[in-house]
């Protein structure tokens, strides 16, 4: 439990000054005995922290709260806080003997003696709490910045324009390019038809679709081969439409290395 480890370290605190004041003795509490110092003063501190550990934590949140120094705010807690602990002290000083109330003189001198030690003891515990805080050199999270906006997604790239020349109730699934005289057949999916151009041009227009020239007339495109059917030295290539496009003897080398069959 941190919050009780980080009590029980200023109570420790707390009480070790107490035990140094009764060491040395302060405003003439030296004349008594060591042990009625120490139940003098150990007490006394520790009966402090009720006063200056609380009022502490309302500097740190005026700091915050008022855009104030944080220093400056602790110095007035100090004076603040030593008015209830000036009055603790009297009272205490009393033994319950006391019979008339302290003149202002002595309760201003009492003021300033408990002043110096309070001021001391608050000194100490806000440099401890301080010394706490982490900082990024010692391990402290520093603030993340907002990753910056993703990249739009690239366009795609465009259709073919070879596949513009298609009749539209046919789609654009080309399966492969067949040369007929002048013009060039296209195998698609949904049927087939005649376009008047060169086989090479068509072949030029279909830049982005993954294919091949597999026979002088012939052009495939990889997706559309269903299996490779042999017939001894022959190689055809069954398409997805059940059309047969042969490969030629010279090109079957190139296409085999690609992994066509």
């Amino acid at each position: 439990m941190p919050g009780l480890r980080k009590l029980l370290i200023d109570l420790a605190l707390l009480a070790a000054i107490g035990v140094v004041l009764a060491l040395i003795g302060p405003f003439g509490s030296f004349q008594a005995s060591f042990a009625a110092r120490l139940v003098y003063w150990i007490p006394l501190a520790l009966a402090g922290y009720l006063f200056y550990r609380p009022i502490g934590g309302v500097a740190d949140w005026a700091a915050r709260r008022l855009d104030l120094p944080v220093t400056a705010m602790w110095v007035a807690a100090t004076l603040i806080a030593t008015v209830p602990m000036t009055l603790l002290v009297r009272l205490v000083g009393c033994r319950g003997l006391c019979r008339t109330a302290p003149s202002l003189d002595d309760l201003l001198a009492t003021y300033g003696y408990v002043l110096v030690i309070g001021a001391g003891v608050t000194l100490i515990l806000f440099l401890t709490q301080r010394g706490k805080e982490p900082t990024a050199s010692e391990g402290a999270v520093p603030p993340v910045a907002p990753p910056p906006p993703a990249p739009p997604p690239p366009a795609p790239p465009p259709d073919p324009r070879f596949l513009d020349r298609l009749p539209p109730h046919l789609g654009r699934d080309l399966l492969a390019l067949e040369m007929e005289d002048h013009y060039v057949r296209a195998h698609l999916a949904a049927g087939s038809d005649l376009i008047l151009m060169r086989m090479r041009d068509a072949i030029e227009d279909l830049d982005g679709i993954d294919g091949a020239q597999v026979h002088r007339s012939w052009w495939v495109a990889r997706a559309a081969v269903a299996r490779v059917r042999r017939d001894g030295r022959n190689i055809r290539l069954v398409l997805t439409n059940g059309v047969e496009a042969p490969v030629s003897r010279e090109r079957a080398p190139a296409l085999k290395t690609s992994g066509w069959f």
